[in-house]
């Protein structure tokens, strides 16, 4: 899988935007037929099959433009009628610099007064309506949860209910386990990928190191699959690469506090630089353990032994969590799913070990 794959847009536009195409293509055929009815009797008569024509033209062209910018969304429009405003606004700016009458002194030998004023008319009607379209539809395209637009860094306030952003490192996606928990509930919000982090998963993946390329691999897929999810909402922000005297954990950090997101990761050095700067940090680790069943000696539980353990007279099984319990004189229930009372517990490096007795 490619970085084209993560980041291609929809091949079919969203029904709002048809629909805008659509009275957009309604508004120019009616400006065209007006244009021909206005010059109906004058030396430029145009029939109403050539005003059809022209409106049929200037919508395509128009159409074809907005299509062409589908890589170029404004983000941060939040919703439709604020672009269609920026656009309104746009062609009121450029009425006054009263390019209809420029249009109308052209052909004054040719026009009437009531011709000239239809003229102006059709041509203000043409200049609102396309820009209003043109704003409207980036609108509709844009990510709503961020924008800076004309003013650098200026974001609206996003919906409460959206939940606050979550910038991913590298190290947490290649962790695999961020599906599992957005697709559980337990968290909210839109995720934001760098740029540059994609790209290190990249050039991970294609690195002969076998444990680093499947990670990185692993990465890339679990990406793939939030991207086609329709729950969960994800990114690829444009963002530069970190410069030479820069670390990549304070990239991470300023991404973070620009978009006032979460920063996910499994960087226990990383989680303390972030914290330290004020930043809100989910280190997935940390989440594991708080998940974990803790163990209280004297406790009863019931579980499945499945090997023998270090003695001749011992049984091991797990609890749901991963947590080895090795078992006094139980080897004969090997296979079975038998009652234990804990006794003690130990603590190695790869976690903590707990002894039991049949019960």
């Amino acid at each position: 899988m490619t970085e084209t794959a993560l980041t291609k847009t929809p091949m079919s536009s969203p029904p709002s935007v048809n629909v805008a195409r659509l009275t957009y293509l309604l508004v120019c055929e009616i400006g065209g037929v007006a244009i021909a009815l206005s010059t109906a009797g004058s030396s430029i008569e145009i029939s109403i099959g050539q005003g059809l024509l022209f409106g049929l033209g200037v919508a395509g062209l128009f159409i074809w433009i907005e299509s062409l910018m589908k890589s170029f969304t404004l983000r941060g429009f939040s919703t439709a009628s604020f672009g269609l405003g920026v656009g309104l606004f746009c062609g009121w700016l450029l009425t006054r610099v009263e390019i209809s009458n420029l249009l109308a002194f052209a052909y004054r030998d040719r026009l009437g007064a009531q011709e000239i004023d239809t003229l102006r008319l059709a041509f203000d009607v043409a200049l609102y309506s396309s820009l209003g379209f043109l704003g409207a539809v980036l609108a509709l395209r844009s990510n709503r949860d961020e924008f800076a637009f004309i003013i650098p860094y200026v974001r609206f306030r996003q919906d409460a209910a959206s939940g606050q952003p979550i910038v991913l490192d590298a190290e947490a996606v290649m962790d695999g386990r961020i599906p599992g928990i957005l697709n559980a509930g337990f968290l909210h919000g839109r995720l934001i990928v760098p740029r540059f982090v994609l790209q290190n998963l990249q050039l991970a993946a294609d690195t002969p190191n076998g444990g680093n390329r499947l990670r990185a691999q692993r990465g890339l897929d679990c990406l793939e699959q939030m991207q086609k999810s329709p729950h969960i909402q994800i990114s690829i922000q444009d963002s530069r690469s970190p410069a030479e005297n820069e670390t990549l954990a304070n990239r991470l950090i300023e991404i973070s506090r620009l978009f006032n997101a979460r920063l996910m990761t499994v960087d226990e050095n990383l989680t303390k630089v972030a914290k330290l700067q004020g930043i809100d940090v989910l280190n997935i680790h940390d989440l594991d353990e708080a998940l974990k069943p803790s163990v209280t000696i004297g406790e009863k539980v019931k579980i499945a032994l499945v090997r023998g353990g270090k003695e001749d007279h011992q049984a091991v099984g797990y609890l749901p969590d991963g947590t080895m319990i090795v078992v006094n004189h139980a080897v004969e229930k090997i296979g079975s799913s038998v009652e234990v009372a804990l006794i003690s517990t130990f603590q190695t490096n790869a976690g903590t070990m707990v002894f039991a007795e049949l019960s």
